[in-house]
């Protein structure tokens, strides 16, 4: 199969899993918003944050994210990191919801593959997508677990470990790490991320 008819299997099945019109009462673009405020991290549940994730304009992001916060599956607050911008989170209802997500279909489909071939798949897609982000210089996302800006240290011998993002200067706990970010770089942009901070504090 040449690269052209991959590409193509990859976004028939990403059409298949969405399902056809409206699923369980949501669009397809619905479904997208809240599986997105699901795994985004606290600094990326973010309209502008949401849009670039998929690649869609502000305009339409913030009609789709407002009409789930009428119906009561999203929630409107201020940031804790600067006051000025907005963040949603899903409520109790937005995750009943996902508790009947159509993409279920495919999750259960690769539960199934052996475990190395869906390690091996998983990081084909990371690359895959990772790649393409890069090529239209757009965020890649990922997670902090894999993130150049994460820091660890111990508390004191034989403690905790404590987390932290170096690029925002915040605190992370332990289940933040496999969240997703907009400000995601990966562990191989370490030193770029490091000499270009420390351009900025020279």
């Amino acid at each position: 199969m040449d690269n052209r008819n991959i590409a193509q299997s990859i976004a028939q099945l990403a059409r298949m899993s969405a399902g056809d019109g409206q699923v369980g009462g949501f669009t397809s673009a619905q479904w997208n918003t809240l599986r997105f405020f699901a795994r985004a991290n606290r600094f990326s549940r973010t309209v502008s944050a949401f849009a670039e994730f998929h690649a869609t304009t502000r305009g339409t992001a913030s009609q789709t994210v407002k009409g789930l916060v009428s119906e009561g599956y999203l929630t409107r607050s201020r940031s804790d990191l600067d006051g000025r911008s907005v963040r949603f989170d899903l409520t109790e209802k937005g995750r009943s919801a996902l508790s009947h997500d159509p993409l279920d279909a495919l999750s259960e489909a690769i539960g199934k593959l052996a475990p190395g071939v869906r390690n091996q798949l998983a990081s084909s897609l990371k690359r895959l997508t990772e790649e393409v982000a890069d090529s239209r210089g757009k965020p890649s996302f990922g997670s902090c677990r894999f993130c150049c800006h994460l820091t660890c240290a111990l508390r004191k011998p034989g403690g905790e470990p404590s987390y932290a993002c170096d690029l925002l200067d915040q605190p992370l706990a332990a289940n933040d790490l496999g969240d997703l970010c907009v400000n995601f770089e990966t562990a191989q942009s370490n030193t770029a991320a490091r000499s270009r901070r420390d351009s900025k504090t020279s």
